[in-house]
């Protein structure tokens, strides 16, 4: 079930990348180095990781997919409420907030602003370009036109109010445009200091391989939940490779704590066992499951990121991992 790449591992060799030498300027001041202000709280006992070598992030994130309205259209019925969350997020610990141009559209990226600009020194916000939204109640449209990508990348920019995007995803191949196309633009961001990192999103092992011909890949986003495994061949590059996997849909929306399936049966014997709920149980299976793991979770209720961040301090045990499968 764990791969033998230790944690400590990992870290330490981690550790040993360098930032991109194309970064030309940096929100964070050139070449310093993100640590976190306090390994102490809460979402600490998840662990540490090093995105691209430099940007140090407690192994639990927050998602913000969730804070919008219906359809992930329009805002939030509550956006104080939404704020509030933010920011006891990072007062317990989660120094990485996950969003996307897209969520609102552009209502996600708007929230974490406000809640918490000025941005605290250890704080990474990562964001993402390449898929529209512009009726509500359809699926995202892909555009990952090297233009798009550079109009949305500097439209971020100015709403996050960022010189620099710590972490900035392709959020999906467009297979109406080369993939070395929409690659190639997040270089040239990355190369004028628009970008600090790249990350990339929803991806199979050959794409992975083509950006990382062409760009150094630091973090990849991909759907990912005990019930999947599918991306079972991609953390495992990542873990040769040491790069940070963020898997995505952790609770699939909702649907797999309803599932019936006998793997997410296992996981909810164990949680019964353990005194913890089902939710918990995910996320701690999901840091178990590799040292380059780190994943992010949504909610719009202060009680649930409380119950979400305590699966931090759950750590199974071998045997118990082994029984899951």
């Amino acid at each position: 079930m764990m791969n033998s790449l230790s944690r400590r591992s990992f870290l330490v060799q981690g550790a040993a990348v360098a930032t991109s030498a194309a970064v030309t300027r940096s929100a964070f001041g050139a070449a310093k180095r993100v640590r976190l202000r306090n390994s102490h709280l809460p979402a600490g006992a998840s662990g540490t990781l090093l995105i691209g070598g430099d940007l140090q992030v407690n192994r639990l994130g927050l998602g913000t997919a969730e804070f919008t309205g219906p359809d992930r259209w329009g805002p939030p019925a509550d956006p104080a409420m939404i704020r509030a969350v933010i920011r006891h997020a990072y007062d317990l610990g989660i120094n990485l907030i996950d969003t996307a141009d897209v969520y609102g559209p552009y209502i996600a990226e708007q929230l974490v602003h406000d809640a918490l600009y000025p941005y605290p020194a250890d704080l990474v916000i990562a964001t993402k370009g390449g898929q529209t939204h512009d009726v509500q109640g359809q699926p995202n449209a892909f555009d990952a036109r090297p233009e798009r990508l550079r109009a949305a990348c500097e439209a971020s920019l100015k709403r996050l109010q960022l010189e620099q995007i710590a972490l900035y995803y392709l959020h999906s191949p467009d297979p109406k445009v080369p993939y070395e196309d929409s690659i190639g633009e997040l270089a040239k961001l990355q190369k004028e200091g628009k970008i600090r990192h790249i990350g990339i999103s929803d991806v199979n092992a050959e794409q992975l391989a083509t950006a990382r011909s062409l760009v150094t890949v630091t973090v990849v986003q991909n759907a990912y939940n005990i019930l999947t495994k599918r991306g079972d061949e991609i953390i495992g590059i990542c873990e040769r490779e040491h790069i940070v996997f963020v898997p995505f849909s952790t609770f699939s929306r909702g649907r797999m704590l309803k599932s019936e399936d006998d793997k997410l049966a296992g996981l909810q014997a164990l949680a019964k066992a353990r005194g913890i709920d089902l939710p918990q149980a995910v996320l701690a299976w999901e840091l178990a499951r590799s040292p380059v793991t780190l994943p992010i979770f949504g909610t719009t209720r202060i009680d649930h990121l409380e119950d979400d961040i305590a699966a931090a301090k759950v750590h199974f045990t071998k045997r118990e991992l082994e029984q899951l499968g």
